[in-house]
């Protein structure tokens, strides 16, 4: 037996977290069932006073009552002790702190891990998410897009993954703004690992939230379910890259499913990476190419005082990109436009410019330099603008 229980849970005591967290680890509970458990009989902390008579005609399976007869209560008082560590805090559903743009969407979570500022859940945010394995352009494109809004006073939010939502958060923390990663796993690990150090300054300039308590392991099924809460926080959602089967579509479409408005920066259509993108587009999603498209289209929901002119809001591109430098010649522009702006091979550019196999290397390798190609797997070449 274990030490609690024998315990019959108090219903005057001034800290009642962990009953709503008993009740959000029972097995076969899920945020519906949660919702109409409480609304039937006021708190948690009463569900576990229930005879299992009560339990059943509540419509509880019998996993759900066998682990309400007897929790876990090592593992919720684990849940505690994280509480009681800095920063660490839980917002449940009726908690006046809980994100009320969250609580909008069809199955809201009933808890919110949170490790940071809470209040940060409750600010305009835009969702910026995108291909895991994205290209160089698209990498500097969250980057940009994300310190751009966050100058103009969203909070940049994502999933904390390599590739896009990594940019997404780099570029809003770097641009001293603010930003929200959802994580699938609980908040007391970091997935992926290599993320570690991009947590901790999220944390400290914004929140790192999870409806998964600590201890959850980054199981396949919890990243679908938390891209729903990523589009939920938000007023729009950015995919900058996807291809047809990502995961960011989810995501997307999720948005689409809340009501909120869609984004998406087109490709070129020999890019795999830009289909998931062009799909959105013909749904409905709106295509932007600035920071100020994604502006206007949420100024009627929010005031963004900070909103430089449209000018200014294209992009950031490194200094006289475009411009040939005086260390190189006019031939050098001339192979630029030759790439036009999808990967090519050195053979495709010999092809195309006349010039010899060593004169294409040779400039391919001044550019690369100078930063205005980059090289890809394969042999490939893309410009960086």
């Amino acid at each position: 037996m274990r030490p609690h229980d024998n315990i019959t849970p108090r219903l005057d005591t001034p800290d009642q977290s962990r009953y709503w967290i008993a009740l959000h680890r029972t097995p076969g509970i899920g945020a519906s069932r949660f919702r109409k458990l409480v609304n039937r009989f006021g708190h948690p902390a009463k569900v576990f006073q229930l005879e299992p008579g009560e339990l059943r005609a509540a419509g509880l399976p019998p996993e759900s009552i066998d682990y309400i007869r007897s929790p876990d209560w090592e593992a919720i008082d684990a849940d505690l002790q994280w509480l009681e560590e800095p920063d660490n805090r839980v917002l449940t559903c009726e908690d006046p702190g809980y994100p009320p743009l969250l609580n909008e969407i069809p199955d809201p979570p009933v808890l919110l891990f949170v490790h940071g500022n809470p209040e940060f859940l409750s600010q305009p945010q835009l969702a910026i998410v995108g291909s895991r394995n994205p290209s160089h352009d698209g990498r500097s494109l969250a980057r940009e897009f994300a310190a751009h809004l966050a100058t103009c006073g969203l909070t940049i939010t994502s999933g904390l993954a390599t590739g896009i939502d990594t940019a997404a958060h780099e570029g809003a923390l770097h641009a001293g703004g603010n930003t929200v990663a959802v994580t699938g796993t609980g908040l007391d690990r970091v997935y992926p690992a290599r993320n570690r150090d991009l947590a901790h300054r999220i944390a400290a300039n914004g929140a790192l939230v999870s409806e998964y308590p600590p201890g959850t392991a980054p199981v396949p099924s919890n990243f679908p379910r938390r891209n729903r809460i990523i589009s939920g926080l938000s007023l729009g959602t950015l995919v900058v890259e996807a291809a047809l089967r990502s995961g960011s579509l989810i995501t997307a479409r999720a948005a689409l499913e809340q009501g909120r408005e869609v984004f998406a920066i087109p490709g070129s259509i020999h890019n795999p990476l830009a289909r998931g993108c062009h799909a959105l587009i013909r749904e409905g999603a709106k295509l932007v190419e600035t920071g100020d498209h994604i502006l206007e289209e949420l100024a009627s929901l929010i005031s963004l005082s900070l909103a430089p002119s449209a000018a200014e809001s294209a992009p950031a591109k490194p200094a006289n990109r475009g411009d040939v430098p005086a260390q190189v010649g006019p031939e050098y522009l001339q192979l630029l436009d030759k790439m036009g702006y999808h990967p090519v091979s050195v053979d495709q550019l010999v092809e195309q410019s006349g010039l010899t196999p060593e004169q294409v290397s040779s400039m391919l390798l001044i550019l690369e330099l100078e930063d205005y190609v980059v090289s890809s797997a394969g042999g490939r070449y893309t410009r960086t603008s």
